[in-house]
């Protein structure tokens, strides 16, 4: 049974206002047999529903022969309990039901490591009610030893003290592998121009990661198919080449304390140059999803810069980001796509899927020319002379740029190129002896 109360805040799908939660529920192995809501200006604090409604509540379970209440929103542990009680039926919120899906999804370590820690962060303020039926259980008859003495200990206290030790444990691998992700990012971003695809869960991203690279990134019709970042090459034109990376979907109130345990899997979006934000633009709540994703980035961009002060570094910015329209064929006519393209102008409508030649079936060159302008900046023609021995140099001009000529003498190459601004910052950074003058000041002289 889904539950649900709507208060004047509330942020859902009118039109169809539990089909998250709903396809939530399905993909946790649950068969949804009927739902329930009631509008109210406040929670009532006791049990988050009026007492009248979760004795409508408990009816519809009887009717209907519901196992399992699943409410719409985050309860608190007395609220789940009185509920509980109220309706003789197991009752779980939200963010449970979230963190359940992730758990069973999780197949790498990191991924394991981060589930758990969000996890044990929901428990422990949840302990006590979980354990306030116990009598004190350790302290009498003579049984303990160093930290048991006393006149007892409830078994509250020592889960408490365990959790609270595990926690700290997994706080410090993951620190460590956090650690280590941040500092390969920044190196990748060094050397090269990344894109992050973000967006909500189940818009195609695997998808579109998977046509556009060699990825062979996991993409399913489900939510939350993809759990860690995977991060490849992709051949945008020419011989410009970008590192795309695929991340975790978003939903509407992912829980905080989950998107504090995958810091390390969103490093990748955070410190993207460019983020494509992958929309299904057929789903009849697609602005609502859109909403979410950029709600979603502001806070998590927002993290990072109060991060950044913290440690005191600065230069972080946050990525520039582009509207991916995807599933653009499966809408019934042009005008939706004007529409969207009316309110988010620079929009790009796609089919991820791939077509005969192996690119996305529409929208694969205005992507590609997109990212590529992205990711050289504003070209200009230049002349480029460094030493003939520097290949580096040389091999970043050719694949990144467009030689339109070159000369040699005996210890030095000079190349008559178009690059961009990106390129050129990258060309200076990799070669200091390197000289640059804007080829058409060169002709005027």
């Amino acid at each position: 049974m889904l539950a649900a109360v709507r208060l004047p805040e509330s942020r859902y799908d009118r039109a169809d206002p539990f089909g998250e939660l709903r396809a939530l529920a399905e993909q946790a192995g649950a068969v949804v047999v009927g739902e329930i809501a009631q509008s109210l200006d406040r929670p009532v604090p006791g049990t988050y529903m009026g007492t009248g409604k979760v004795r409508e509540l408990k009816g519809l379970c009887e009717r209907v022969g519901a196992t399992t209440v699943i409410f719409d929103h985050d309860l608190s542990p007395r609220q789940i309990a009185n509920i509980e009680q109220a309706v003789e039926r197991k009752v779980l919120d939200r963010s449970e039901l979230i963190l359940d899906i992730f758990a069973a999804r999780a197949s790498t370590h990191e991924a394991r490591l981060q589930v758990e820690l969000a996890q044990l962060e929901y428990t422990y303020p949840r302990l006590r009610a979980m354990w306030d039926h116990l009598e004190r259980i350790v302290g009498r008859g003579g049984i303990g030893g160093v930290g048991t003495r006393g006149p007892g200990e409830q078994q509250l206290e020592i889960d408490r003290r365990l959790v609270q030790r595990r926690r700290l444990a997994l706080q410090r691998e993951l620190a460590e592998i956090q650690g280590r992700k941040r500092r390969a990012v920044r190196k990748r971003n060094e050397e090269h121009f990344t894109v992050g695809l973000v967006g909500y869960t189940n818009a195609g991203k695997s998808t579109l990661f998977n046509t556009l690279t060699a990825g062979g990134a996991y993409a399913d019709d489900r939510l939350f198919a993809t759990l860690m970042t995977r991060t490849r090459e992709w051949s945008v034109e020419g011989g410009l080449r970008v590192m795309l990376s695929d991340t975790v979907g978003f939903v509407r109130d992912l829980p905080h304390n989950l998107i504090a345990s995958f810091r390390a899997t969103l490093e990748e979006a955070t410190h993207a140059d460019l983020l494509l934000i992958v929309l299904d633009a057929s789903d009849p709540a697609a602005e609502h999803h859109l909403g979410v994703v950029e709600r979603t980035l502001d806070d998590l961009f927002g993290e990072v810069r109060r991060q950044e002060e913290r440690e005191g570094e600065a230069g972080w910015r946050a990525p520039e980001r582009l509207l991916i329209l995807n599933k653009a064929d499966r809408l019934r006519d042009n005008a939706e796509l004007l529409v969207w393209k009316q309110k988010r102008p620079g929009a790009i409508a796609l089919c991820a899927l791939p077509g005969a030649d192996g690119r996305p079936r529409t929208g694969a060159d205005e992507l590609a020319a997109a990212v590529a302008l992205a990711a050289r900046g504003a070209e200009r023609e230049v002349l480029v002379t460094l030493p003939s021995a520097d290949a580096r140099a040389v091999h970043l001009i050719e694949t990144e740029g467009r030689v339109l000529d070159r000369s040699y003498n005996d210890s030095e190459v000079t190349l008559r190129a178009r690059l961009g601004e990106r390129q050129l910052v990258r060309l200076r950074a990799a070669s200091p002896l390197a000289r640059v003058a804007d080829a058409l000041d060169v002709r005027r002289a």
